[in-house]
């Protein structure tokens, strides 16, 4: 599972999820990609598991890239606790994705592999993506 080695601060806010994305919005590596098309945010959790169906599905063909990183850390209190006394220690680790993030790529492999591979990752994620292709 992926997190940070270290980070400059423990505990973070939760922050908004508004707009669409800035940078990471075109296929850059690979041939294919993975766009997402809501705010959301994702755990590591999730990552994994979509990265896990790509590669079963091209059985390690190709070569992928994961181009999302959870560095933010999502607290969350007891079940059953009183208000106050503090934040919640560190549940998992999370990243906040805007509309048009490209969040994998994948190349060495054939479209219709590869649209199948990311399809069944896309059903993996909590949001709506994709199928993209690169544009020459």
């Amino acid at each position: 599972m992926m997190f940070p080695k270290k980070t400059k601060f423990r505990k973070a806010f939760k922050g908004r999820i508004s707009g669409v994305t800035v940078a990471g919005s075109t296929v850059s590596y690979g041939s294919y990609g993975l766009k997402a098309l809501e705010p959301t945010r994702l755990s590591a959790r999730q990552i994994e598991a979509a990265r896990r169906a790509i590669s079963r599905y091209v059985k390690r063909a190709g070569r992928l890239w994961i181009r999302i990183f959870p560095d933010i850390p999502v607290s969350k209190k007891p079940a059953e606790v009183r208000m106050g006394s503090g934040k919640g220690s560190n549940e998992f680790w999370a990243v906040r994705i805007h509309p048009g993030r490209i969040m994998f790529e994948l190349d060495g492999v054939p479209e219709n592999v590869a649209e199948e591979a990311l399809k069944l990752a896309a059903s993996k994620l909590p949001i709506k993506a994709k199928f993209v292709k690169r544009i020459v």
